[in-house]
């Protein structure tokens, strides 16, 4: 028992048996025995999950305490749908204090496209867990949610496909005014792509670190990425950000509509949706129309400045009593 033992510091433990754990471990390199898994019954079952053992060397003993004693010291991190992967792992590397650099290099190297990897959610992330350890855990908790989602719709998982899916799921999040929405909005971009037209949504241009960026006429015009669908036909080869369930069904079962068009409605709360370029182009003209009449309004009741008469300073100061 007073064998040195060599470990991480935040190990994760499986649901399961103390037999269970005990050769989980084991495998692990734990050199995990018969004595051990007595001295565990002894002490108490092991928590399951991420527990934080608060050192990486110790005796054997103190191994198997923190083992059963230990519990995980967690952060709370949300990432919020529509937001990238650049903002978020930056909120994570701050709240975990951990290297933002280490982290971007790890979700480089193991992340299977440039965004959506990472389903949005709110997770609780444990303290101490090292950069790569942290991506793989974060990156595993979205594959088996996709795998599960993909197996139920359609009786298997095809991760090519699926990311496609998550891609057009991923502009819906972007151009969408509410869940409400996302359906409608997914009929237009699978009518444009069957059409063979430009998607031309600004919220593609959206994404990565200019995803709090406004799209202007300037970056449409000179942004040759290809997220910008102004430019190029069809959808890009990588999502643009996190999305939600609502979004990837969305992207799963469109509308039945005709829909080629949209455009924010005069109070700017929903989109107009339109089958003709000259019924969207009424859209638009609504809307300046709208703008206008808003303009004027304030123009109304702005109240006007007040002039103000300067004080006339006599030369004599005797004058001030006359």
């Amino acid at each position: 028992m007073t064998l040195e033992v060599k470990t991480q510091r935040v190990i994760n433990i499986p649901q399961g048996s103390t037999s269970y754990i005990v050769s989980y471990l084991d495998k692990k390199n734990y050199d995990m025995n018969s004595l051990d898994k007595m001295v565990i019954r002894l002490i108490g079952k092991p928590q399951s999950g991420w527990i934080d053992l608060k050192s990486t060397q110790m005796t054997k003993i103190e191994f198997l305490y923190r083992l059963t004693t230990s519990k995980a010291a967690l952060k709370k991190v949300t990432l919020i749908p529509g937001e990238t992967y650049y903002f978020f792992l930056q909120e994570v590397a701050q709240t975990l204090n951990i290297s933002t650099y280490n982290l971007f290099q790890a979700y480089a190297r193991l992340a299977y496209k440039k965004d959506g990897n990472i389903i949005a959610d709110t997770y609780y992330l444990p303290i101490g867990m090292k950069e790569e350890q942290l991506i793989k855990y974060l990156l595993q908790i979205t594959e088996k949610k996709y795998r599960l989602l993909s197996e139920k719709i359609f009786g298997l998982y095809n991760k090519k496909n699926w990311y496609r899916y998550v891609t057009i799921a991923s502009i819906i999040q972007k151009e969408a005014a509410s869940k409400d929405e996302m359906h409608l909005i997914s009929s237009v971009v699978h009518n444009r792509i069957k059409k063979g037209m430009k998607l031309q949504m600004d919220g593609v241009l959206n994404y990565s670190k200019y995803s709090h960026n406004k799209v202007t006429p300037q970056m449409i015009k000179t942004d040759t990425s290809e997220y910008n669908t102004y430019k190029y036909k069809g959808i890009p080869n990588n999502p643009v950000c996190a999305i939600e369930f609502e979004s990837i069904k969305a992207a799963i079962f469109p509308a039945k509509t005709n829909y080629l068009y949209f455009m924010k409605s005069p109070d700017g709360t929903e989109h107009n949706f339109s089958n003709t370029y000259r019924s969207h182009k009424q859209n638009i003209n609504k809307v300046k129309v709208s703008k206008r009449k808003e303009r004027k309004k304030l123009k109304k009741v702005t109240p006007k400045k007040q002039t103000i008469e300067k004080p006339v300073f006599r030369k004599n100061l005797k004058d001030l009593w006359k």
